[in-house]
């Protein structure tokens, strides 16, 4: 089964609003990238609203073909909107309003009550929920016991390794987290910091089925075209894919 991609078009709603102008529309970013052979949209709607916005998420769940994965922060505004928007999947993720971009997975551990009802909240709508987190043994095991469809791996520590001992140390922890993940038969996906150039042993990980890759993906569209640029990383990864 080829792995999944999806793309996160969260940078093209930067670009933006960097001008206050209409375009690019994430809208048209994504169904270019579907027509390239995506499997999936990604989008964080964050509590400033820094780049995505509440009416993006609304034209892409009307005109996304494949699956949206609406990322969010577990608080109380961001479900009454996930119930209200109905999106196919949403993703928990950690949010703080200083970072450039999500840092670090999920305190699933720490705040297990809060993140267990609004999981439920999801469910009882009819939403699958994803959740981001580190690649440790207690998150995968709180994860678990939430009974999520997904468990998605943060490859940040990985992405960002500055020598080969350490990325393969890196990349060691991700496999056992990995296993981890499948052996309670929950859904394995990965992200943060993923480029076609370091992407090859992440797809290689046992029981991987889905990434989700954005600021390099859209990185190369400047250079190579959005078509082509996801082309090239879907390339990367059916060559790490395990046969």
């Amino acid at each position: 089964m080829p792995i999944r991609l999806h793309l996160n078009v969260d940078h093209i709603a930067t670009v933006r609003n960097a001008r206050g102008t209409p375009y690019p529309d994430p809208s048209t970013a994504a169904g270019l990238a579907e027509l390239a052979g995506v499997d999936g949209i990604t989008c964080h709607l964050r509590e400033d609203r820094r780049h995505i916005r509440d009416e993006d998420v609304r034209r892409l769940r009307a005109t996304v073909t494949t699956l949206l994965n609406l990322e969010m922060a577990p608080t109380e505004e961001m479900l009454a909107l996930a119930i209200a928007m109905q999106p196919h999947v949403v993703t928990l993720v950690p949010e703080r309003r200083e970072e450039r971009t999500t840092e670090g997975g999920l305190d699933v551990v720490g705040q297990y009550e809060g993140i267990r009802r609004i999981v439920q909240e999801l469910q009882g709508a009819g939403i699958r929920v994803s959740l981001f987190v580190g690649p440790d043994e207690p998150s995968i095991e709180a994860s678990a016991r939430l009974g999520v469809e997904q468990i998605e791996l943060h490859t940040g520590d990985y992405a960002h390794a500055t020598n080969l001992p350490s990325q393969r140390a890196e990349l060691d922890r991700l496999q056992r987290a990995a296993s981890l993940v499948t052996a309670a038969t929950i859904a394995l996906a990965a992200g943060h910091g993923l480029t076609r150039h370091n992407v090859v042993p992440i797809a290689g990980l046992v029981g991987m089925e889905e990434l989700n890759i954005g600021h390099a993906l859209i990185s190369d569209a400047l250079f190579l075209g959005l078509p082509e640029a996801v082309r090239s990383m879907r390339d990367a990864i059916d060559r790490g894919t395990p046969r």
